[in-house]
């Protein structure tokens, strides 16, 4: 499993921070810094939850 954050996208909201703060922070360029691009497979449901929770879907969960 895979991580890929679009920073161009992201606007810095930090709902993927709340959700997931072992995985994902919003740097100091606001925005999101992925601090673990290569998880275990059982982070996936917290995950996927992040990135759905994204309101500008800059992150995506890859197999």
């Amino acid at each position: 499993m895979r991580i890929e954050a679009d920073r161009a996208l992201c606007d810095g909201l930090g709902m993927c921070e709340a959700m997931a703060p072992d995985f994902f922070e919003v740097g100091d360029d606001g925005t999101v810094v992925v601090l673990d691009e290569t998880p275990g497979e059982e982070h996936r449901a917290d995950l996927t939850a992040a990135a759905d929770a994204c309101p500008v879907l800059a992150l995506k969960v890859r197999d």
